[in-house]
């Protein structure tokens, strides 16, 4: 099915990772496989696409569309196309009433108020009870508002045992209620894989009625490729491995107080990449992502970043593991990806780890920490809905920026009330709480605008992006705003802002 762009038409979604070259117009030359699913990292994802003109595409299978000589070419004819209103805005409004109205379900104001902890990058794979006990000592010490803790990857014994390496943790349950009386959520890493060579693996297969497990199509049990090696994968499709995880998750909550999960990996990719055949597809990949990410959100407290066309539900989204670099995959994709998670049903999102979450870049011989690079991506998530750290600051930088970041999570928490009423606001009316400028003031020239934003309708937000830059042009739309000094600023004007090294500059609309 071919779509063709209308004049001065320019187009924004498919693919959160895809953000940077967005907006697609005329000239953009790209292919969005939502079926073999092979993008450049995983993150949300959506077959849906939003014009500045009122229109929008929606697939309602998964498909490969290529764009190209300013046509839209879908593989199938499926495809809803529709016009409503002239605007990104009222495109986006249309698409979502009708095809992923948003379900209204709180989510716990603990991942809004403060900024969020997670082990990884501080601890990587040595997780143990006692240096996550002083990581977050050394937090409440150093002035940082208790809020949620992610215990990372190598909590357990393997992938697919389902209790405390006692290695590690001798005592958890005295760990977790430590942490619940400085004021923490615990949360823990699970992944939908299992280690074929442990084993609650060779019990798990034991039950040869139940079926455990994602299998190939001549029955055996699929070995799948992930970031860490070879494992079997659960299948939640599969009543027997919902009911299995399910089980294995309450008994955590129940014997430790763990307050919820960080559900990683289980994405579209992930459930096709078996090593030795060909995997069952009586169900599709995207069904069990699909299913992965409904079987997780049932626990309050969660944190999903590999979704498939799950817009309008109450889900706690991250954007994938960032690195620590200026440039594409890393600060300059903290921005326009979150807006387009927005647009595309995701408005509850937390840019990665504060500093970068992507580990390898932190084992090189050769890395060297960027102070500034950690500053300014700590000021440019002060004010999204969410935040969170993890290498720690006191660790690796110097007091004076150590001021500076702590005053980053204090600015989130000093703006906590009115994120949270955004929030509150997006879950019943599906609107984005961070918004491209052309989607809160359409018609104005500001299409290609993606490093400034709306924080609800109120709060305009320019962070610095750019090494070395203590200035920056902020383009403000009509209307009087004020700065963080009570400066007054009158729209519609770009005007160069001071932006040193300690400021993030952040526009209050004067009504």
């Amino acid at each position: 099915m071919k779509v063709a762009f209308l004049e001065n038409e320019v187009w924004w979604g498919g693919a959160v990772c895809r953000a940077l070259t967005m907006p697609y117009n005329e000239n953009t030359n790209a292919v969005l496989d939502f079926r073999r699913y092979r993008f450049e990292t995983s993150n949300q994802t959506a077959p849906l696409f939003l014009s500045n003109k009122g229109r929008y595409i929606w697939s309602n299978e998964p498909c490969c569309v290529e764009i190209k000589n300013g046509c839209f070419w879908f593989d199938t004819d499926n495809v809803v196309v529709e016009a409503n209103g002239s605007s990104l805005r009222s495109a986006y409004l249309a698409a979502m009433k009708k095809h992923f109205p948003f379900e209204g379900a709180d989510i716990p104001k603990s991942f809004f108020e403060t900024a969020q902890y997670n082990t990884w990058i501080e601890l990587m794979y040595d997780q143990n009870q006692e240096d996550v006990l002083r990581y977050a000592r050394a937090l409440v010490e150093r002035g940082y508002k208790p809020g949620n803790l992610i215990i990372d990857e190598g909590w357990q014994q393997d992938y697919g045992m389902w209790s405390f390496d006692t290695g590690k943790f001798p005592n958890a349950k005295a760990m977790v209620d430590e942490l619940h009386g400085m004021g923490f959520k615990v949360m823990l890493w699970v992944v939908p894989f299992l280690s074929p060579d442990c084993n609650a693996y060779r019990e798990l297969i034991a039950d040869k009625e139940a079926k455990h497990c994602l299998r190939c199509k001549d029955g055996s049990i699929a070995i799948m490729s992930w970031w860490n090696g070879y494992s079997a994968m659960l299948d939640f499709c599969n009543p027997a491995d919902y009911e299995y995880l399910d089980n294995q998750l309450k008994k955590l909550v129940e014997n430790y107080g763990i307050d919820g999960f960080k559900f990683d990996g289980g994405s579209v990719d992930e459930y096709q990449c078996c090593v030795n055949g060909s995997v069952d597809d009586t169900v599709t990949p995207q069904a069990r992502n699909y299913a992965w990410n409904e079987f997780g959100c049932r626990f309050v407290y969660h944190e999903f970043k590999d979704t498939y066309n799950r817009g309008g539900k109450s889900t706690v989204q991250r954007l994938c593991d960032k690195h620590h670099k200026w440039d594409k995959y890393g600060l300059a994709d903290l921005v326009p990806d979150s807006l387009v998670a927005g647009l595309l049903g995701y408005p509850f999102i937390c840019p990665d780890m504060i500093g970068g979450g992507d580990y390898q870049v932190f084992i090189n011989p050769n890395f060297k920490l960027d102070e500034e690079l950690f500053i300014r991506m700590a000021q440019c998530s002060s004010l999204f809905p969410m935040m969170q750290f993890s290498i720690a600051p006191w660790r690796v930088l110097s007091k004076k920026s150590q001021q500076i970041v702590l005053d980053s999570m204090n600015l989130h928490c000093k703006f906590s009330d009115y994120i949270i009423k955004e929030v509150d606001k997006s879950l019943k009316s599906g609107e984005p709480i961070m918004r491209f400028m052309e989607y809160a003031y359409p018609g104005n020239g500001y299409e290609n605008i993606n490093d400034q934003y709306m924080l609800g309708d109120d709060i305009l937000v320019a962070p610095v992006i750019t090494k070395g830059a203590l200035k920056r042009s902020v383009v403000f739309p009509k209307g009087k705003w004020l700065d963080s000094n009570g400066r007054a600023y009158e729209g519609p004007q770009t005007i160069e802002i001071d932006a040193p090294i300690e400021r993030l500059p952040y526009f209050i609309r004067d009504n």
